[in-house]
């Protein structure tokens, strides 16, 4: 007879690797069978969908009335122009909600995205190919950036525009793409288990890992309605899953980091054998490991960056007591 079960097992073990740039992987498991698309499919839909990014709303140029409209000594047309602006990935400085800002160009150049950035904005696509201008060549123009989410087409973005200004599809996501794959794992001896793999890229204006952790966000603070309702401490859920977590990515064996084998080694003879003794340390600690280079100092300091623990991490009271004590224990009966 089969184990009867009163609750669904609750996944413990989460897992970050870079993939390259603005690409990275997120695990987590063991799932109970079923659970993991449940889960999976709206994050997906999450990160694509509200994950909050900037985009050109509008634009007014000057002597151009229309999108159809063409300007002496630009060989493309205003459309073509358009249709490249689009694809600037610009983000707004100093967290602003819009900025407007005003260009002038003169010929010949060829003219990129990396031309538009400015004191209110950065441009993360600095090589895209905007428009080639001749030498006698006059190019003013106004574009508005705004914050956001998802798509908004221009016939809804119209109203909020400048009467005179051209209104804009407007893009927003700073998430290229999201994948997602369920493995079945062993528990227990029982293969009904599963894994759930993210495979998410963005444009660089946010980390991978940022865009999971504002779907995740975002999924709690659509849950809270229900915890109204019920009486459910969604909050006091979340952050006690939060601590389990962080306290098992902390227990990591070194030799699971994938560190080169000079760190490995430096590791090693200092007698430090978990991620979390790192963390404890800090940056000014770890510099005064015997033998550790600058080189080292940067890949480590880069590896407890990738699962979360930063220069900037500050352990709370509660974790770094039951972190110490759990570490202790483990080397005690290693």
């Amino acid at each position: 007879m089969g184990k009867i079960k009163t609750a669904p097992h609750t996944p413990t073990e989460v897992d970050i690797k870079e993939l390259g740039k603005n690409r990275a992987a997120i695990s987590a498991w063991p799932f109970e069978k079923g659970f993991a698309i449940t889960l999976a499919h709206p994050l997906r839909r999450l990160m694509l969908g509200s994950s909050i990014g900037y985009a050109p709303i509008s634009i007014k140029i000057d002597g151009v009335k229309h999108e159809f409209d063409s300007i002496r000594g630009i060989k493309e047309d205003i459309a073509v122009f358009i249709l490249n602006l689009k694809n600037v990935k610009f983000k707004i400085k100093d967290e602003l909600e819009r900025a407007v800002v005003s260009y002038s160009f003169t010929g010949p150049k060829d003219l990129t995205a990396g031309d538009l950035e400015s004191d209110e904005v950065e441009v993360y696509n600095k090589d895209l190919h905007l428009a080639t201008l001749n030498k006698d060549a006059e190019f003013n123009l106004t574009i508005e950036i705004a914050k956001g989410i998802g798509y908004i087409p221009s016939e809804e973005i119209r109203d909020s525009v400048d009467s005179d200004a051209i209104a804009l599809d407007a893009f927003f996501s700073p998430v290229v793409r999201v994948n997602y794959e369920i493995e079945n794992i062993l528990v227990d001896d029982s293969p009904n288990y599963e894994k759930i793999v993210f495979d998410i890229t963005t444009d660089g204006r946010i980390a991978p890992r940022d865009a999971f952790a504002d779907a995740l966000e975002t999924m709690n603070k659509q849950m809270q309605i229900f915890s109204e309702v019920f009486d459910i401490d969604l909050e006091a859920t979340r952050t006690t899953g939060k601590s389990e977590s962080a306290l098992k990515s902390l227990l990591v064996p070194i030799e699971m980091l994938g560190l080169s084998t000079r760190s490995s080694n430096s590791m090693e003879k200092a007698g430090i054998k978990y991620l979390g003794e790192l963390v404890l340390m800090g940056e000014n600690e770890i510099k005064n490991i015997k033998n550790l280079g600058k080189k080292s100092l940067d890949e480590i300091m880069s590896t407890l960056e990738s699962y979360g623990f930063g220069r900037d991490y500050q352990l709370d009271s509660k974790l770094r007591t039951e972190l110490i004590e759990k570490i202790n224990q483990l080397k005690q009966k290693g």
